[in-house]
């Protein structure tokens, strides 16, 4: 990240990434004749795992989804803590909002080359196995900036649910910034009501992200305030899951108080 200047603002790249816990999903059939890779190891994900942290070594802040906290799947590998290590980002926090005992962990996770504030866990309405984290930048109440990952659910009405509970989580703060697996398009009603409630951008051109090996649907989305510049939304060429990475440049007002990245790796718990 840029530090900038008055004559250069702080910009951010984000990046946000259902990662499917490393499995490489190439067809609709493979939900079927490789699902034992959703409760067994395999050498695949670790290559695609040491893939995907050189691709993140090009971004500031990463939200994932699908993430393994370190089970029988992943090799007790914790692959929050993993991706930061490889992809050398100083911060790291992990989410785990379904357990499986020592079959699967299933988690969010928060990559940072910047310290956050503070950082806290929701847990969504809905059945159990939804989640959002919240992590917030700049010390100064007016400008600083929340930053949300999420993984909504397959219902439309739980979805409506959980997006009015973090709405509710996120009113007071000047600047949001919401990325995750919405399980949704931009059109959809949902999307459209905590975009209105939260005065975010409303979404640009769908950008494809589902399924990786032929995009159809725009399920990943980065939503921003309207106060903020936002430059090169845009889905990656990484078929490594079932999903698409999606990036953007996000443009700071000078006076946001966000600190140049910090030398070192740390991990936030």
């Amino acid at each position: 990240m840029s530090a900038g200047t008055d004559a250069t603002p702080p910009r951010l790249r984000l990046l946000s990434y259902n990662v499917q816990t490393g499995m490489d999903t190439r067809s609709y059939r493979h939900y079927f004749t490789q699902g034992w890779k959703h409760v067994l190891p395999h050498p695949e994900r670790q290559r695609n795992l040491d893939r995907i942290a050189a691709m993140l070594r090009g971004f500031d802040l990463v939200g994932l989804q699908e993430v393994d906290s370190g089970s029988l799947r992943s090799e007790f590998v914790d692959q929050v803590a993993y991706l930061a290590q490889r992809g050398g980002f100083s911060y790291w926090y992990q989410q785990i909002n379904r357990k499986l005992g020592n079959i699967a962990q299933h988690s969010n996770g928060l990559l940072s080359q910047i310290n956050p504030v503070a950082v806290s866990d929701h847990k969504l309405p809905g059945l159990p196995g939804r989640g959002g984290l919240l992590a917030r930048f700049g010390e100064h109440d007016e400008s600083c900036l929340a930053v949300c990952v999420l993984h909504l659910a397959l219902s439309r009405r739980a979805r409506g649910k959980q997006l009015a509970y973090i709405a509710e989580r996120l009113k007071d703060y000047p600047y949001v910034v919401l990325m995750g697996d919405m399980n949704c398009v931009g059109e959809s009603r949902e999307l459209r009501q905590v975009i209105q409630a939260l005065d975010l951008q409303p979404p640009g051109p769908p950008i494809k992200t589902f399924p990786s090996w032929r995009p159809q649907l725009q399920l990943d989305h980065i939503l921003v305030s309207r106060g903020l510049r936002t430059e090169n939304l845009r889905a990656l060429d990484y078929p490594l899951s079932d999903h698409l990475p999606i990036g953007m440049d996000l443009i700071l007002p000078p006076h946001s108080g966000i600190a140049s990245p910090a030398p070192g790796l740390d991990q936030l718990r």
